[in-house]
């Protein structure tokens, strides 16, 4: 019994870190761009992305998943992202991304922003673009900020992939519960969290040697 259910939990784990991985794929990136937008100057860009980041972080992670699985089916009387556990799993991982890439992107903002003005105006003396200022002098200044923040989101993602299941995707704890139903048995339920403890505490010693090697910036 035991082999079975690890076996189980080891196929719902592979699709909990196929979530998180692909999330993080896309929402890094796409969070930058998003802070950029909600620092612009023009009022026409940055409002509207302040207010998608206003509601995206007030509201909970499970309604947005509900929101974006069956919103699109009822508007639009079609199924826009497909059947079976692909479909489920696409829109899983559209609202994964669109919640952390605003998460991120405030991280950003808030890294770009705590940088002296009077280094930029450094780098323009010395003849450098606003490109290779931001590339040069303040993108590894602003990676030694946000990294601790930042890590702190990426293992809350980790957790939060359990919230896949409000639209049926099969991740770990998916796998877990179904031994309540088909063996009457709760114990795989709790095992779910020795994976999680693991993979979690893997990222803490990552995200520690990381902010190690990032440490001359003191």
């Amino acid at each position: 019994m035991f082999l079975t259910v690890t076996l189980a939990l080891l196929e719902g784990f592979l699709a909990t870190l196929r979530l998180f991985v692909l999330t993080l794929l896309f929402a890094l990136p796409l969070g930058l761009v998003i802070s950029f937008g909600s620092m612009s100057k023009i009022q026409a860009i940055r409002l509207p992305i302040r207010f998608i980041i206003w509601v995206v972080r007030g509201t909970p992670l499970m309604l947005q998943l509900l929101v974006i699985y069956y919103g699109p089916g009822i508007i639009l009387h079609t199924n826009v992202w497909g059947s079976g556990n692909g479909g489920r799993f696409i829109a899983a991982l559209v609202a994964f991304v669109i919640n952390y890439s605003c998460y991120f992107s405030e991280i950003y903002r808030g890294g770009i922003q705590s940088i002296p003005v009077g280094q930029y105006e450094a780098g323009q003396v010395l003849g450098m673009t606003k490109h290779q200022i931001f590339f040069k002098i303040v993108l590894l200044q602003v990676i030694k900020r946000i990294v601790p923040p930042i890590s702190n989101e990426i293992i809350t993602l980790v957790k939060d992939t359990s919230l896949a299941r409000v639209i049926a995707v099969y991740e770990i704890i998916w796998e877990g519960q179904a031994f309540i139903k088909s063996a009457g048995i709760i114990w795989p339920l709790f095992y779910t969290g020795a994976f999680y403890l693991i993979f979690s505490g893997l990222l803490t010693v990552i995200f520690g040697k990381i902010e190690e090697r990032l440490s001359y910036f003191r």
